[in-house]
């Protein structure tokens, strides 16, 4: 009887909660933006080309996909191996990965709410009965009043979900899942193009500081053949001590290029995962790395599709709309179904017999009918936070194109500007050289070499960096475009 009842009792929760609707709104992805392009940038055509490293043209080619290890592009199996290194023992991704499987476990968690819950349990209790009383406690006189009871039991509770409440929080955790994941995914990719671009910066700066050294050589010779004229009688100090005092200039821009290069390959070590005395053998130069030529620009439409900051905007946004649903579900009815069966025994051996059984089971229902307005402006609370994802996830769509369109700007640019640094470099070479000569027979003055001298050494650091830019740039596009991880081996980042 018992049973029959328990029975029908479930079949009816379960039927009106299969008939039931989620309340709240049913989440709809955000339409992609509608625009072809971005804006003036230029996102097609040939860049400027110009000779020597990093110099060869790059072609944008539109709507094409992006390698999902795009690094390898540049061609230099030392830059692979940290970046690849880095990926696998960096401490932020392994701190996204653990978030990642704390989604799902809470995720698999919430799952299990759908389900009845059913405890067991067993009582032993030691109990005296009172015997100086005016009445006996009990039907029959005891002639001793200590006894045990024994009491083993199994205890069922379930909540239809009739309102929808906890689909809809079972929905917000599957978000939050998705979040974690797309959170996993931006920290692969940030760290994959830092590696890159410091790896960039350190030979930027190795060069810098090879050109310094090139030309501390060349001006201690003009300060030699200077000295040897001041002691012959042919100039005076006029002419010797701005010389001294350029190569010390020159040398006194050495130990601040030193030091960024050394705390370049301290970063570099960081994104490692590993400590300072651990710097990896690898170092790099700007002419060991290949320019990529062939770059893909997504459209705008793609790109929503691709970033994952703007993945994960959109998943926090489809946690807080689950979470209207939560509120709206909080404000209506909650039924509960319970049941209990067991049997209770004066002597353990006794349990389970025939007469010592028992159960019951029963349903409620529950309204909140006063609470101050608590749960209407919970409501009204995530109503607000689903209009603040919303303004969240149109500000990542926003600066997503930015970054595209800054950085096809930047590459642009940056071509020209190779271009006229590498011209600028080669006729102040040419100039210098002529200088000196000219210098050494006399036919110009000291401070007529100083300045051919400088402008040198001035177009020679802004050729690296010239250099450098494109690199780093070229790098910073791929980034920019969400960095080809749907095109990594599967179960990468699940």
């Amino acid at each position: 009887m018992g049973l029959r009842t328990l029975s029908r009792t479930l079949t009816a929760a379960v039927l009106a909660l299969l008939s039931a609707c989620a309340v709240g709104p049913n989440f709809k992805r955000p339409a992609p933006p509608t625009a072809s392009d971005y804006g003036k940038a230029p996102a097609a055509g040939t860049t400027a080309a110009a000779e020597g490293t990093g110099g060869a043209a790059q072609h944008f080619a539109g709507g094409t996909d992006i390698p999902g290890e795009w690094w390898t592009l540049f061609k230099s199996q030392p830059l692979t191996n940290l970046v690849q290194q880095a990926l696998k023992a960096n401490p932020d991704i392994d701190a996204a990965q653990a978030a990642l499987r704390q989604a799902h476990e809470l995720y698999a968690a919430q799952r299990a709410s759908f389900l009845p819950t059913v405890q067991g349990g067993f009582d032993a209790t030691r109990a005296k009965n009172p015997v100086e009383t005016l009445a006996n406690p009990t039907s029959l006189p005891q002639a001793n009043p200590y006894y045990n009871l024994y009491t083993a039991q199994l205890t069922l509770s379930y909540s239809p979900d009739v309102f929808g409440g906890m689909r809809r929080q079972l929905e917000t955790s599957g978000a939050q899942v998705d979040a974690a994941r797309y959170q996993l995914i931006a920290t692969d990719v940030t760290l994959s193009s830092n590696v890159v671009v410091t790896a960039i910066q350190e030979a930027a700066l190795r060069g810098q500081i090879t050109a310094t050294e090139r030309l501390l050589v060349l001006q201690h010779q003009v300060t030699d053949t200077a000295r040897k004229q001041r002691s012959l009688g042919t100039t005076s100090d006029v002419d010797l001590l701005p010389q001294i005092a350029a190569e010390a200039q020159t040398a006194a821009t050495l130990p601040p290029l030193q030091k960024q290069l050394g705390t370049t390959r301290d970063a570099l070590t960081a994104l490692l995962g590993r400590l300072p005395s651990d710097e990896p053998a690898e170092t790099f130069r700007l002419e060991d790395l290949t320019l990529p030529t062939q770059l893909p620009v997504s459209l705008p439409s793609q790109l929503v599709a691709q970033r994952p900051d703007v993945l994960l905007a959109e998943a926090n946004m489809h946690a807080a709309s689950a979470q209207v649903g939560v509120a709206m579900a909080n404000m209506l009815p909650q039924f509960s179904i319970s049941a209990e069966t067991g049997s209770a025994a004066l002597a353990i051996g006794q349990l389970f017999t025939p007469f010592t059984r028992f159960w019951d089971a029963g349903a409620s229902l529950t309204q909140t009918l006063f609470d101050a307005g608590a749960l209407l402006h919970k409501h009204r609370a995530a109503d607000a936070a689903l209009d603040e994802a919303g303004a969240q996830y149109r500000a990542a769509v926003i600066l997503a194109c930015q970054n595209v369109a800054d950085t096809l700007r930047a590459l642009n640019a940056d071509a020209d500007a190779l271009k006229a640094n590498a011209e600028a470099e080669r006729a102040a070479n040419a100039s210098f050289e002529l200088a000196r000569k000219q210098h050494q027979l006399g036919t110009i003055s000291a401070v007529a070499m100083l300045n051919a001298e400088q402008t040198y050494w001035q177009a020679e650091i802004a050729l690296v960096q010239a250099q450098a830019n494109r690199y780093a740039d070229t790098a910073g596009l791929f980034q920019a475009l969400g960095g080809g991880w749907w095109n990594r081996p599967e179960g990468t980042f699940k």
